[in-house]
C-alpha cells in the first residue's frame, strides 16, 4: 500500500471515530450530525463555533502536527459543553474518542452559556489563561511545521567532517534539496529524533522510551524530487544500520560528504581516495588530513597548538623520558609545522598496510564480530586505508549472489529493500525462491567524512540508500568550540563562540565564505523588539497630544 492510500485510510479511521464520538454534540450545535464524520470539515465547524481561526482546520490531519491540533480542537469542543475542569481536559487529551463519546451519549450534556456578563472573575481569569496557552500552543505548532516540513536543526558532535564542518557547529538542513521525504511516523513528540531521554543504561538507546508511536506508520515516499544527490555534496542522512529504530526517518542523523554516487567505483589507496580510478576532487572548503604518530623527547604544549591550529584532538602517551602523540587529523601544512618543533624526534603518517584486516569484536574470545566498527563488507580483507575497489549499486543493476558477494548485498536485499533472505547450505533464497541474482530497486551512495582517519562512515556501515537521505545543510547558525567533549582525546578544546562561522553557507565548496551573523542579529532584534518599539512610539505620540 502506497503512502497516500495508507494516509487516507488513517484519516478515514480517525474521521469515523470522531463522528461516532461527537455526532450528537454537532446536532446540539445546530448542524447535521453527518458533518461530524467529514474530515477537516468537522474541525472547521468546531473552530467556527468556538470563535477560532477556521483555517486551522487544515492542520488537523498533518503528520506529527495533526495529533497536537486535534487535541486542541477536542478541548475547544468539550469546553463548549462545559467540560473545562482539569480532569475533563486530561481525559480529552489522553482518551479523546472515549471521553468525548461519554459526553456525546450523556443525557445531561448541554451547551454552555458563553455570555461574558455572567462570568465570574475566576472564570474570566481562566479565559485569559486559555488564551495565553492557546498562543503558546500555536507557537509550538508553527515551529513544529517548520521543523517537520521545511528545515531541521542539526549539531556536529564529532570531528569526522573537520575541517569543513567543525565540532560544535549547529546547522539548518534543507529537507527539500533532493525532494521532500514525507514523515513515516505521523504520531510523534515534536522536535525529538528517536528517543525521549536516556533513562536506562547510559549510552544505550535500546532501553530508552521512543519519541514516536511505532504502530502508526506510513511507507517511504519522496515528492518533488527535481534533483539527485551529486558527487561532493555534503549530505545529511539517517544512519542505515540503526538497530533501535525500524523507522528509517527516526534513525540517528549523520552528516558526511557524498564521495561516490550510484554506478561509481570507490577506492582508498594508502589513505588516499579515488573515484572511478581518479584521485578525488578537493574543494576549496575541504582540507585533506591524516593521522600521524609523533615521538618527542619532552611534552608538547598542546593547549598552545590548539590556539594556533584549532581542532587538534590527540592522545598523549608517556614513553620513558619522552612522549608519543597520536594526532587524529593533520593537514600537510600542520604536519610540517609540528615536525619543526624542537621536541619532535620522529613523525610518521599512520597508514594501515594492505592485508591488515579491520575487524572488531564484541568479546575477548573474538567470537562475536562487532559489525558497527568493522570494515564493510565483512569478508573483504580491506581496512580503512586500503579499501576497494567497490562499485556502488544503482537502481536496475542485476548483481550476482553467492557466498562471496552475499555480505556485500545482504543489507540491501533484507533491510533496505524489505525482502526475505535465507542462505541454506550455500543456496540463496530471496522471498522463498532459490536464485543467484538480484535486481537493485533504488540508488545507493558512498558517504565518507573529510577527516578520513576519524570517521565512522560508509567504509564501516556500507551503502547509504536513497530513502535514508534527509537533505543538504544550508548554513551554520551557531558555532561553539568546546560544546562537545572528545573521549578519544587527552586534551579538550577550550570553550569559545566562533562568531566568524555563524550564518555562513555550508554547501558552496568555496574556501572563504562570508558570515552574515550581523544581519541575523538585526532581524532577531527587529522581530523581538518590534512590539516594544511600537508601544514606545505610541506612548510618545500620546504625550505630544
Amino acid at each position: 500500500m502506497n503512502y497516500f492510500l495508507t494516509y487516507t485510510v488513517y484519516v478515514l479511521i480517525l474521521s469515523v471515530l470522531m463522528g461516532i464520538s461527537t455526532w450528537k454534540l454537532f446536532k446540539k450545535l445546530g448542524y447535521n450530525p453527518v458533518f461530524a464524520f467529514i474530515p477537516f470539515y468537522n474541525y472547521f465547524i468546531i473552530l467556527k463555533e468556538t470563535k477560532h481561526p477556521k483555517w486551522w482546520a487544515i492542520l488537523s490531519y498533518l503528520p506529527i502536527v495533526g495529533p497536537i491540533m486535534m487535541s486542541v480542537f477536542h478541548l475547544y469542543l468539550m469546553r463548549k459543553f462545559g467540560k473545562s475542569l482539569f480532569k475533563d481536559q486530561l481525559l480529552t487529551v489522553i482518551l479523546p474518542f472515549i471521553y468525548m463519546a461519554t459526553v456525546n451519549y450523556s443525557k445531561d450534556t448541554e451547551l454552555e452559556d458563553e455570555n461574558d456578563l455572567y462570568l465570574t472573575e475566576e472564570e474570566k481569569n481562566a479565559q485569559k489563561k486559555d488564551t495565553f496557552m492557546g498562543s503558546i500552543t500555536f507557537a509550538v505548532v508553527f515551529a513544529t511545521i517548520i521543523h517537520v516540513f521545511v528545515t531541521q536543526p542539526f549539531g556536529i558532535p564529532t570531528g569526522s567532517m573537520e575541517r569543513t564542518l567543525l565540532v560544535g557547529d549547529f546547522l539548518f538542513v534543507n529537507k527539500w534539496s533532493y525532494g521532500y521525504r514525507l514523515p513515516m511516523r505521523p504520531v510523534a513528540i515534536p522536535f525529538l529524533q528517536g528517543t525521549i531521554m536516556d533513562t536506562g543504561e547510559p549510552g544505550n538507546p535500546k532501553d530508552d522510551p521512543k519519541s514516536y508511536v511505532e504502530a502508526v506508520k506510513l511507507p517511504y515516499e519522496r515528492i518533488f524530487q527535481f534533483s539527485k544527490p551529486q558527487r561532493n555534496d555534503i549530505v545529511v542522512f539517517n544512519y542505515p544500520r540503526d538497530s533501535v529504530h525500524t523507522s528509517l526517518d527516526r534513525a540517528d542523523p549523520y552528516v558526511k560528504r557524498l564521495v561516490a554516487v550510484a554506478g561509481d567505483t570507490f577506492e582508498m589507496r594508502n589513505g588516499r581516495l579515488f573515484v572511478n580510478n581518479k584521485p578525488e576532487t578537493v574543494l576549496g572548503d575541504q582540507e585533506v588530513q591524516h593521522r600521524y604518530i609523533v615521538t618527542t623527547g619532552s611534552q608538547l604544549d598542546i593547549p598552545g597548538l590548539y590556539n594556533i591550529f584549532g581542532f587538534l584532538p590527540v592522545q598523549e602517551i608517556p614513553n620513558g623520558n619522552g612522549f608519543v602523540y597520536a594526532f587524529q587529523g593533520l593537514t600537510d601544512k600542520m604536519a610540517a609545522e609540528i615536525k619543526k618543533l624542537p621536541q619532535v624526534i620522529e613523525m610518521k603518517e599512520d597508514i594501515q598496510p594492505k592485508g591488515e584486516l579491520a575487524i572488531a569484536y564484541r568479546d575477548e574470545a573474538r567470537t562475536k564480530i562487532d559489525t558497527t566498527n568493522s570494515i564493510f563488507p565483512i569478508n573483504s580483507g580491506w581496512n580503512q586505508d586500503q579499501y576497494g575497489p567497490l562499485k556502488i549499486p544503482k537502481k536496475g543493476d542485476v548483481v550476482t549472489l553467492n557466498e562471496n558477494t552475499l555480505p556485500e548485498y545482504q543489507w540491501i536485499i533484507k533491510n533496505y529493500e524489505h525482502n526475505s533472505l535465507e542462505n541454506k547450505n550455500g543456496k540463496i533464497f530471496v522471498n522463498g525462491k532459490e536464485t543467484n541474482q538480484y535486481t537493485i530497486q533504488q540508488d545507493y551512495y558512498m558517504m565518507v567524512g573529510d577527516n578520513r582517519d576519524a570517521s565512522l562512515d560508509a567504509r564501516f556501515f556500507g551503502f547509504v540508500p536513497e530513502e535514508n537521505i534527509v537533505g543538504k545543510p544550508m548554513f551554520t547558525w551557531m558555532s561553539l568550540q568546546g560544546a562537545f567533549s572528545d573521549n578519544g582525546s587527552t586534551y579538550q578544546a577550550p570553550f569559545k563562540v566562533r562568531w566568524d562561522r555563524m550564518f555562513k553557507a555550508t554547501n558552496t565548496g568555496e574556501a572563504n565564505k562570508t558570515s552574515y551573523w550581523w544581519i541575523a542579529a538585526m532581524i532577531l532584534v527587529l522581530f523581538f523588539g518590534w512590539e516594544y518599539f511600537m508601544k514606545l512610539f505610541g506612548k510618545k505620540k500620546e504625550d505630544e497630544i
